[in-house]
């Protein structure tokens, strides 16, 4: 059995290769700010992307995009803003979530 943290790196490089594949210039990986934890900061067609990535083997305990609650919301926005700041971002910004079920990939753009 595979360590949790291997298994969520595996599932990021995916989302990673997915976000590529669309075009994205993947900035960022693991960004962080205090207590925030952004998965993926990518650009695409100028628009910033803060890109949460969440994994489930299976559906038994609810699909993997319902994990982002209002409270991990906060967080990712928090972060985002830092990062924002600190590199001076002016442009639109866009919150999205790749979620992952076994192989098979979803992705929900502008959830916040």
């Amino acid at each position: 059995m595979k360590p949790t943290k291997q298994i969520g790196d595996e599932a990021e490089d995916k989302a990673v290769d997915f976000l590529r594949t669309k075009g994205y210039q993947v900035l960022e990986r693991n960004y962080r700010y205090k207590r925030s934890e952004i998965d993926i900061i990518a650009k695409h067609e100028n628009v910033l992307h803060i890109v949460e990535v969440k994994y489930r083997k299976n559906n038994d305990f609810g699909h993997p995009e319902s994990a982002v609650n209002s409270k991990k919301e906060e967080m990712i926005s928090q972060g985002a803003i830092a990062y924002m700041e600190a590199n001076n971002w002016l442009g639109f910004v866009q919150y999205d979530i790749v979620a992952i079920t076994g192989k098979e990939l979803v992705f929900f753009e502008d959830f916040m």
